[in-house]
């Protein structure tokens, strides 16, 4: 691990002041340190200085619920929000896809907003020597396109790079119409969650919209009838501690036997957290049955692109998404 400066941060406000003139070239912010640690530890990540963002926890860690909607502390513990019965009963699709996201050690430190920000687990991209990585070495090319790609995506990717985005939480967001309040140098500002992340094209190293010194302050997920008739379900190798190879997030407004209203959001497959809206299309003013279901994660995938060793992907996919679908409509709410 590289030297680097260690500070506390005292205010938002501070933050933000701190990241006007003179600010370091490369400063980290850290909540529960899972994945920054880590790849300092590896030397992926090289920060010159690690902010400390856990004295904020005050104004930062808070669970607010209330008719129009729930806001969630960008520095709520995993473990906390998947716990809280009020998300279970109201947003479920958000309290299953913490649970499923990690091991229980690792869900009582990580912060929510740490966890949307974790980097992909490609192993090209944590094993530095391999150079030829494009979000870790931008120009440097993809080892992966042609290497050993199981895990990598088949939605989103680009020739510059395919590593997928690893997260749950992220999904469950997109499915409920999530918004994420940042605050910066400018001030604080609000945009669909679904604009947060971005996808690889020409400059995979580029992840996010977020600028420097950009703070996640919380998550804002509006009440709708769907949000209560959600779930997430997750496929992976091993039932303990694993990352998807393919999920789907699920919400659903049902009434009369008819979907007035579908969110499907995909992970394990993608580059980024990713809304399947031609598949919501299809259902729309349809019962959802078996072959509704089946019509919608097959329109999920189209457009997908496999590489050598990820194909599978496309057919497990496809029956996950049936699968949360036919899952969501037979909910009790």
């Amino acid at each position: 691990m590289r030297p680097f400066t260690y500070e506390r941060a005292t205010s938002v406000d501070a933050l933000r002041a701190r990241g006007g003139e003179g600010a370091k070239a490369n400063p980290a912010f850290v909540a529960g340190g899972t994945t920054l640690f880590d790849l300092m530890k590896l030397d992926v990540m090289q920060p010159d200085a690690v902010i400390d963002i856990n004295p904020l926890s005050n104004d930062l860690g808070r669970i607010q619920m209330s008719e129009s909607g729930l806001r969630l502390g960008a520095l709520v513990r995993m473990s906390e929000a998947a716990d809280d019965p009020r998300i279970k009963r109201n947003y479920p699709v958000l309290a299953q896809s913490l649970t499923l996201a990690a091991s229980a050690q690792i869900r009582n430190m990580a912060s929510l907003g740490g966890n949307v920000l974790q980097r992909t687990r490609c192993h090209y991209f944590r094993d530095t020597s391999w150079e030829n990585c494009n979000k870790r070495n931008p120009g440097s090319g993809c080892a992966a396109l042609d290497g050993m790609n199981r895990i990598h995506a088949v939605l989103g990717a680009s020739d510059k790079c395919i590593a997928t985005y690893p997260g749950d939480f992220a999904q469950g967001l997109i499915a409920l119409d999530a918004a994420v309040e940042i605050q910066g140098r400018a001030g604080k500002r609000t945009l669909a969650f679904e604009k947060l992340h971005r996808a690889p094209g020409e400059a995979p190293h580029v992840e996010t919209v977020l600028e420097a010194g950009d703070l996640i302050t919380a998550f804002l997920i509006p009440a709708t009838p769907a949000a209560k008739r959600s779930a997430y379900l997750k496929i992976r190798d091993r039932e303990s501690y694993e990352f998807a190879v393919a999920s789907a997030a699920v919400a659903l407004d049902i009434a009369n036997g008819s979907v007035r209203d579908a969110r499907i959001a995909l992970g394990g497959v993608a580059t980024k957290p990713w809304r399947a809206r031609e598949a919501e299309k299809v259902l729309i003013g349809k019962q959802l049955d078996e072959g509704s279901a089946r019509r919608a994660g097959e329109i999920a995938f189209e457009g997908a692109n496999p590489r050598e060793h990820n194909g599978y992907k496309l057919a497990l996919g496809r029956e996950t998404v049936a699968r949360a679908l036919l899952h969501v409509a037979q909910m009790e709410i």
